[in-house]
């Protein structure tokens, strides 16, 4: 069996084909972020955790719409969502440069929490997991930080890096899980996906 993913994430195909799974992709018409059925925007006073799971389950959902508006083969659909917690506070990805800047500034010297949420939609019936990682970054200086942000790498990222990019410079101390911080975990994933029949390797 195979399934749909719900992301545009380079880093999730990775991860899924690491996995062994087979999967199309389906991808929202506006993107994400400004699509009225996937508002990521963080409700007033919304607990990070419930976040995650409200956007994940969000997701898998639109993207099943998306599959019977278009027809398609019925199969699962999985999607995710990862979010930064630090200090109470919700962190996603960044606006512009500026921010980015801004974010890495926080971050630098601190830990701070990943939060990635997966969720299967099939039948009608959705499934949700949740990953939760501590990262500490070691002190970075403003030099450092200006060169990552000019990479670009920061801007699609939530809190502004991607681990397994140039960002591994600064983590000092994980705990957790690293395919977690990336954008999907892996162990997580294979029991959800087992669920539904879906057996990885």
């Amino acid at each position: 069996m195979r399934l749909y993913l719900a992301s545009r994430s380079p880093r999730r195909r990775e991860l899924l084909h690491q996995m062994g799974i087979e999967f199309d992709t389906v991808v929202f018409r506006d993107g994400m972020r400004v699509d009225p059925e996937v508002d990521e925007t963080p409700l007033p006073g919304e607990d990070p955790v419930a976040y995650v799971e409200r956007v994940a389950r969000a997701k898998a959902e639109h993207g099943l719409r998306i599959v019977r508006e278009r027809h398609l083969l019925p199969q699962p659909v999985l999607s995710a969502d990862t979010t930064l917690e630090f200090a109470g506070e919700i962190i996603g990805k960044p606006d512009d440069a500026a921010h980015a800047t801004a974010i890495l500034r926080r971050l630098s010297g601190q830990t701070h929490r990943v939060l990635t949420g997966v969720a299967v939609h099939y039948l009608g019936r959705t499934e949700f997991v949740l990953s939760v990682s501590e990262v500490r970054f070691r002190v970075i200086d403003d030099d450092e930080i200006r060169h990552y942000v000019l990479t670009g790498e920061p801007m699609d990222k939530a809190g502004a890096y991607g681990i397994q990019g140039r960002a591994g410079l600064f983590v000092e101390h994980l705990s957790g899980s690293y395919t977690g911080v990336m954008g999907l975990p892996v162990c997580e994933t294979g029991e959800l996906l087992k669920r539904f029949g879906l057996r990885p390797l």
